[in-house]
């Protein structure tokens, strides 16, 4: 079973859970509230001094655990692919200014296209994108989303999947991002989250929650303890695979966005000491 929290300091909260905050403002109140770490989306970088930015989260004792995100590698057209690589590269680029150790790989579908081609072509992608990651010193994590998403936004949608094509790139430069929301459900997910530890593949572990009814496919998560997901038990799982990072939390939530952010992350703290 799962460790009990006792503090904030293993806690990461994604720039995109508190979207309306500027990263400024979001660094801020999360470092007062005593949380560790920061995972920064590649939107809350537009216009600014990416070295600078990573300093200042570092000034303010946030660990940059990873950039989210890239991927997106599957195209019908050769040169969509080719931009896809090159927009993963400038991905690398960014991670490398601001201090994030990784990039995390939303890897994309292509509708029109059987989703073995297309895991073919994310394989293809992440491949060619490794030796500049290597010379970066970046890690792509791979991060298999749920099957709802498998026809636009991910034909990677098992853990097993992962497993599988981060054993066939055999890098250290690839891990894999394990997520909650989108793994909960698979009857496998303990031995996977074994294998992906056993194998040292094991890179970040996002956690919400899966609220029941879910009222938007993309943007309504819930917080920790208001669904179905049993999050203890899978922590218990990672933490058994060796995995000691982060527990980064990622919601996308029409609802929470609206609220006020300052009770957002009141919540959010609330939640990630009783339920996570």
């Amino acid at each position: 079973m799962a460790r009990e929290f006792t503090d904030l300091s293993k806690l990461c909260v994604h720039t995109i859970t508190t979207k309306t905050w500027v990263i400024e403002k979001a660094a801020q109140e999360f470092s007062a509230a005593g949380i560790g770490g920061i995972t920064v989306w590649r939107d809350a970088l537009a216009g600014r001094d990416i070295k600078q930015t990573g300093n200042m989260l570092r000034g303010l004792n946030l660990e940059v655990v990873s950039l989210c995100r890239g991927g997106f590698f599957p195209a019908l057209e050769q040169s969509a692919r080719q931009a896809a690589i090159d927009d993963n590269k400038k991905a690398i680029d960014e991670a490398e200014a601001l201090g994030a150790p990784m990039v995390v790989l939303v890897c994309g579908s292509a509708p029109g296209q059987s989703l073995i081609e297309s895991r073919k072509q994310i394989q293809d992608g992440i491949a060619a994108c490794l030796p500049y990651a290597e010379a970066a010193g970046v890690k792509l994590a791979i991060e298999p989303l749920h099957p709802m998403y498998a026809g636009d936004r991910s034909a990677v949608n098992t853990l097993g999947q992962a497993n599988d094509m981060a054993e066939a790139l055999n890098s250290d430069w690839v891990g894999i991002a394990v997520d909650v929301y989108h793994l909960w459900w698979d009857p496998d997910l303990e031995n996977q989250m074994k294998r992906c530890g056993q194998n040292g593949n094991f890179s970040a572990f996002h956690i919400c929650d899966w609220k029941t009814p879910t009222l938007d496919m993309l943007n309504d998560r819930g917080l920790m303890g208001e669904g179905v997901i049993n999050l203890k038990q899978i922590r218990g799982w990672a933490e058994e695979a060796g995995f000691n990072g982060f527990n980064e939390v990622e919601i996308f939530s029409n609802i929470y966005w609206q609220q006020d952010q300052h009770q957002f992350l009141d919540k959010i703290k609330d939640a990630y000491l009783r339920y996570s």
